[in-house]
């Protein structure tokens, strides 16, 4: 019963922090990224006022904001890094994204178009070892043509502010600017796209259908999920795997439950004959072991259940009491951005986990069950 209790709140509690982890990484994604974007495949989207009304008829969507993106690179002194350069809006980007709520330093409505300000990821700051108010270079890779050559275009920015997200990879890597000295120095004639933002941020695939056939064409949409499609795909072939590897736990504690009923039927032969030769049929008797059997998995199943239940809800408690028992931080926050475990234990995990114990517990009653059921009387009491 202990084995079967320990194999279930282990998956409980696994699945649970992989689902808050995924959670957390998610939402501190997308509080960079967009739930929908919609863009031209070159250069600026055509008559991009006419595209954001078009998609702002779909009751799903609550937020839109134009912008460019760009490859740059980013310099300062001997450092040289590749960029991906943003061109916002700063008086509309609130409505799609929550950078705004992360910046250090002077606020987005900061970014002036002609003023050439810029807003770093802190990691790319840090990186760059760039304070608030210094000089960075942008390079632009679209050069110009000179009699010497092409000739790469470069232009003095200065950093306003910074922002964290929390996710590494759009903070080591994403420059904001304004929308208008984005078009300059990309020589670009307008909005290469529109960001939008959604009631429902899990409906995303569903209504990126929906405006891409009320969409020109030459219009391209695409949502979170398909921007990000690897990692998160990624994620779930390791929940499937970690699924399948702590199910072998509660397969362990259903052999171990195998053979606990054997030896009783062992045991008990003696007993199981006088109950024959009293008239108990062949059936009755297996069903003495089959109900014993799976009393020990339901209860089992049950203190699992409860147990891991508790654990992962209280995980904001215990981990930092394990921490505190260890002497040293088990997560540092300075590789993994996160210093406590995330959890979010979902009903569609625990049925299917606990559903799963109760079944292999029934199934592991069946041959010791059976076993009872053959032990013949007369050999079973010939030496009593």
């Amino acid at each position: 019963m202990i084995g079967i209790a320990l194999g279930v709140m282990a998956l409980i509690v696994v699945l649970s922090v992989m689902n808050g982890f995924v959670s957390q990484v998610r939402d501190r994604m997308l509080s960079v990224v967009s739930h929908v974007e919609v863009f031209a495949a070159n250069g600026a989207i055509p008559d991009w006022r006419a595209v954001e009304q078009t998609v702002r008829r779909n009751p799903a969507v609550t937020g839109a904001a134009p912008y460019i993106n760009a490859q740059a690179l980013l310099t300062r002194g001997e450092s040289v890094r590749g960029v991906l350069v943003r061109g916002i809006d700063p008086a509309a980007e609130p409505a799609v994204s929550d950078v705004g709520l992360q910046v250090r330093g002077a606020p987005l409505l900061a970014l002036v178009d002609g003023e050439f300000g810029i807003t770093l990821g802190g990691e790319l700051a840090r990186t760059l070892g760039v304070s608030l108010g210094e000089k960075v270079t942008l390079i632009a890779p679209q050069g110009q043509v000179t009699p010497a050559g092409v000739v790469p275009r470069l232009k003095q920015f200065t950093v306003l502010s910074t922002f964290d997200s929390g996710h590494f990879e759009y903070d080591s890597a994403l420059a904001l600017i304004h929308i208008g000295d984005a078009a300059r120095l990309f020589r670009v004639d307008g909005p290469t796209g529109v960001r939008l933002k959604l009631t429902d941020m899990q409906r995303a695939p569903e209504v990126a259908k929906e405006l891409a056939q009320a969409l020109d064409p030459g219009v391209l949409v695409r949502d979170w999920t398909r921007q990000n499609r690897s990692w998160f795909a990624a994620v779930q072939i390791e929940k499937r795997m970690m699924f399948i590897i702590l199910g072998l736990i509660v397969a362990v504690a259903a052999f171990n439950l195998v053979s606990t009923l054997v030896m009783t039927v062992t045991e008990k032969q003696s007993d199981i004959a006088i109950l024959r030769t009293l008239g108990a049929s062949a059936g009755s008797v297996m069903m003495v072991f089959m109900v014993q059997g799976a009393l020990i998995g339901i209860l089992g199943t049950l203190l699992g259940v409860a147990s891991g239940l508790f654990v992962a809800n209280n995980l904001d408690t215990i981990f930092p009491a394990i921490e505190r028992i260890a002497g040293f931080p088990l997560i540092p926050k300075d590789i993994y951005f996160i210093s406590s475990l995330p959890s979010d234990p979902r009903t569609g995990d625990i049925v299917p986990i606990a559903l799963i114990s109760m079944v292999l517990s029934l199934v592991a009653t069946v041959y010791p069950s059976w076993r009872a059921s053959r032990v013949k009387p007369a050999e079973a009491l010939r030496y009593d």
